[in-house]
């Protein structure tokens, strides 16, 4: 019996993201257009619209649906703002913030995810969407500055790399906490008077590794 995904994505999009409170329209229309099961394993692809992470390669995972979606919506992305994820992994949250800006440019620790989720976003034609694979806690400076930068991995602070390559009213949205595997989720917006920070609710992510993240031991690398 062939699975009929499409239905299985309206249903993921009507359930767990817009019947919990996500409005954002250009959102919801990139939730229900991307494939997920085209970025899980593929023995996972029958429960690529369950409500839940699932693992992927290096012992990361590919986030929750809702999840990806309100980290979108907490962006404010425009069509052609320049975005900034750190922290790719099969690239599937890139690929629904390609549908929503210009350019995104997508930063992967693990060399072997980095890889495969390029070529995966190549394949399925995803061609505004470039990976590197490096430390996410450093940024991409060359394509600085970036509209929104979204960082799908928790660290103990907003790493000052990130900051500096957000524009003047760019928003970032990241995962924050004291505790490795436990977080809460931090919007910064950038202001002339200042950076405005925003609690948007506790979130559990794997732990940001690098420079001015964690430690390979769960440490403060700085």
């Amino acid at each position: 019996m062939t699975t009929d995904f499409q239905a299985l994505r309206n249903q993921m999009v009507d359930r767990q993201i817009a019947g919990r409170g996500v409005r954002d329209r250009r959102v919801l229309e990139a939730m229900r257009a991307v494939p997920r099961e085209a970025f899980v394993p593929e023995g996972l692809a029958e429960f690529a619209y369950d409500d839940s992470p699932l693992p992927i390669a290096e012992e990361q995972t590919i986030s929750q649906p809702y999840v990806v979606a309100l980290m979108a919506e907490a962006l404010e992305i425009e069509p052609g703002d320049k975005v900034l994820e750190i922290g790719a992994g099969s690239g599937y949250a890139a690929a629904v913030l390609s549908r929503l800006g210009g350019e995104v440019y997508a930063v992967e620790r693990h060399e072997s995810l980095a890889r495969e989720a390029g070529e995966r976003l190549a394949r399925l034609g995803y061609t505004n969407v470039q990976v590197l694979h490096g430390d996410g806690t450093l940024g991409w400076a060359e394509h600085a500055p970036y509209d929104a930068i979204v960082v799908a991995a928790g660290g103990p602070e907003v790493p000052q790399a990130l900051l500096d390559q957000l524009a003047m009213g760019g928003r970032l949205v990241i995962p924050i906490g004291s505790d490795p595997r436990s977080q809460d989720l931090v919007r910064v917006r950038r202001g002339t008077d200042g950076d405005v920070r925003e609690e948007l609710g506790p979130v559990r992510f794997v732990p940001l590794i690098g420079a001015q993240g964690w430690d390979a031991e769960g440490g403060p690398a700085r």
